[in-house]
């Protein structure tokens, strides 16, 4: 049985994630913030049949992601899935920037993350598939920018993509494959009504995009759909 383990499962795609993995007969570690607040995560745990598995896990905490790991000590982990993360803070322009509120972004969208990996990295490691997926955004390319402002969020999402791009160096002697992926605009709470795919549609595609990941991708930067996305 493959297991899989998936930041910020209490909503959105990360709960999707969770949900499709465990209909296909994955073992499933959902981690997030507050589990005894995650209604939704908790009755779909409940009616898992024991493959789900909720973890108190908050990315922006070292002790927090520390314990969990803990928790976790000599478990295979085949597939972690960075999925934790913070939206843009609102009112952000040019000459009323808060730099508190962007250190905030920084630290759940590009450091939680790297917090993530490094604690549960022997489980990786111990996996059979050995497979790193962090979702990042369009907003983070430096390419396709072309107009501007954004500034916490877009760096937070540029500076994740380098982040993982250095673990994919890293990592590649351990056989262990590093790459970061857009989910595409989905309605969600971050992504807003007028996004252009579901949960479901979206988490439907990544997951083709990474069971079909080999070792050579490793440090690539895909769309949902399995395209290359320019950095």
């Amino acid at each position: 049985m493959s297991t899989v383990l998936v930041t910020g499962a209490n909503r959105g795609l990360g709960l999707e994630f969770v949900r499709q993995y465990a209909a296909d007969g994955w073992r499933v570690f959902a981690g997030c913030r507050d589990p005894g607040s995650a209604k939704e995560l908790g009755q779909l745990a409940a009616a898992s049949g024991g493959k789900v598995r909720v973890l108190a896990l908050d990315v922006t905490d070292t002790a927090s992601v520390r314990a969990a790991a803990q928790s976790l000590a000599g478990e295979p982990i085949d597939l972690l899935i960075n999925n934790a993360g913070v939206g843009a803070p609102k009112n952000q322009r040019l000459g009323s920037l808060d730099y508190a509120a962007w250190a905030r972004v920084l630290d759940a969208n590009t450091m939680g993350p790297m917090r993530v990996v490094e604690a549960f990295l022997e489980n990786v490691a111990a996996g059979g598939e050995r497979r790193i997926v962090t979702l990042t955004s369009a907003m983070g390319s430096i390419a396709d920018n072309a107009s501007g402002g954004s500034y916490a969020y877009r760096s937070s999402k540029a500076a994740v993509n380098i982040v993982m791009k250095s673990l994919s160096i890293d990592l590649a002697p351990r056989g262990i494959t590093c790459v970061v992926v857009h989910p595409g605009w989905v309605r969600t709470d971050m992504g807003g009504p007028g996004g252009k795919l579901d949960p479901p549609e979206s988490v439907a595609a990544l997951r083709r995009l990474i069971a079909g990941l080999r070792p050579q991708d490793t440090g690539r930067f895909f769309n949902y759909d399995g395209k290359p996305y320019p950095w």
